[in-house]
């Protein structure tokens, strides 16, 4: 059985079981007849409305199609999540009269209501949070950094994913002001350009080229990045579409690394920024070579590490003594665009889902963006699209890393 079938059963039988014991709930409950009418007929419409949307193609469709997939399911998961929550309470509140005693009544309340908030902060990370930008400041200091780098400012953005927006510039042109008028010396962006194919950046190419800095924009690719997310008529096609990527960079005026070593000059001084094409964790195919695109990892050299995936670090840099690279950016996580507290659930797959880690040597370093775009539904709840600015120094003889990676941020 396909899985899209197994998927719709799944949400058909999740949606009539809820729906049937909300409108038992109401009509027990002395809710007046129009009212539950009202829940029959949009639990009715609903589910007509997910097994439609389960089944229009993913894959293959155009972007169009993947926007309106999109919104029809952050529409469906913000009413039936609150929906959920309000039934699991209320079956608690439910257990005393397994003793014949009287429900909680507080407690089916307190399902409501959390219920409702949750329904409006969804809408309000659709609608508000997903597009105010955070401006993060970290210094980083890196062992034999020369001294005309002290001080050196890189910006860093990530996983804009620009699918998302369909045609409409006006919020990545927001983000180039934002980004020119920190003034960095390079900008740095670490992947997931697009959410299936080259042709979503085709309207923003004018926009991004507006980035400016003295030492230009180098970028790598992401997961998202290379047409695994789309079904090609043939492998000619999908080769096509990554050379359309290339010229696309090109023609924006940013240096794309692929397995590339970019070097920085400040008179005899200079700094490499290795970029890595894609080094991913199961179930992401990996594309990117470390040795490839710098040779001599274990030399005196200070070098900063573009690699989209944080897992490369965590698995092939952190405590390795035969690599010397002081600083690694990444993206990729987006902190699961959920973040409440400082808490995010993206820590039950990514123990650095985001901000600064240091391995346990203090060595190797190692900065997560949580990216400005969103990709499978287009909401920010918390983790607010995020612009970094690091800022280099050089490490005194002595120096120790402010937070140490042990598995959790």
């Amino acid at each position: 059985m396909r899985l899209p079938i197994v998927m719709m059963l799944i949400v058909v039988l999740l949606n009539v079981g809820i729906d049937t014991y909300i409108y038992r709930a109401m009509r027990r409950r002395g809710c007046s007849r129009w009212l539950c009418a009202l829940q029959a007929i949009t639990a009715m419409l609903f589910t007509a409305g997910i097994i439609v949307t389960v089944c229009l193609p993913r894959r293959d469709g155009d972007e169009g199609m993947l926007l309106a997939i999109m919104w029809l399911l952050f529409a469906y998961f913000s009413i039936y999540i609150p929906k959920f929550l309000f039934v699991l309470l209320d079956l608690i509140a439910s257990i005393p009269k397994l003793w014949r005693h009287r429900r909680m009544r507080w407690l089916s309340w307190t399902g409501g209501i959390v219920g409702g908030a949750l329904f409006v902060a969804m809408w309000w990370g659709a609608l508000i949070n997903r597009e105010r930008m955070q401006i993060r400041e970290v210094t980083v200091e890196i062992p034999g950094l020369p001294t005309a780098f002290e001080g050196y400012r890189i910006l860093q953005f990530s996983d804009i994913h620009v699918g998302t927006y369909g045609t409409d510039t006006r919020f990545m042109a927001e983000m180039v002001e934002r980004i020119n008028s920190l003034h960095p010396d390079l900008i740095a962006f670490t992947g997931d350009i697009v959410n299936r194919t080259t042709e979503e950046l085709v309207p923003f190419v004018e926009t991004l080229s507006g980035l400016k800095a003295p030492d230009g924009v180098v970028s790598i690719l992401g997961n998202h990045d290379y047409g695994d997310y789309y079904d090609w008529p043939s492998e000619a096609h999908k080769a096509q579409n990554m050379t359309d990527l290339y010229n696309l960079q090109e023609r924006m005026g940013w240096r794309l690394l692929l397995n590339e070593t970019e070097w920085l000059h400040r008179g005899n001084d200079s700094l490499a920024v290795i970029g890595v094409e894609n080094v991913g964790d199961p179930p992401f195919p990996t594309y990117g070579s470390l040795e490839g695109a710098y040779a001599t990892l274990d030399d005196s050299q200070p070098k900063i590490l573009l690699s989209h995936n944080p897992a490369h670090w965590v698995n092939d840099i952190a405590s390795n003594d035969s690599i010397n690279i002081a600083l690694t950016l990444s993206g990729h996580t987006h902190a699961m665009q959920i973040e409440v507290a400082g808490l995010s659930p993206a820590v039950w797959r990514y123990p650095t889902w985001g901000g600064l880690y240091s391995d346990s040597d203090h060595r190797h370093e190692l900065y997560v963006n949580i990216g400005v775009g969103t990709v499978g539904i287009p909401m920010r709840l918390g983790a607010t699209p995020e612009l970094t600015i690091i800022t280099l120094q050089r490490a005194p003889q002595s120096a120790t890393a402010a937070k140490v990676y042990r598995g959790e941020k």
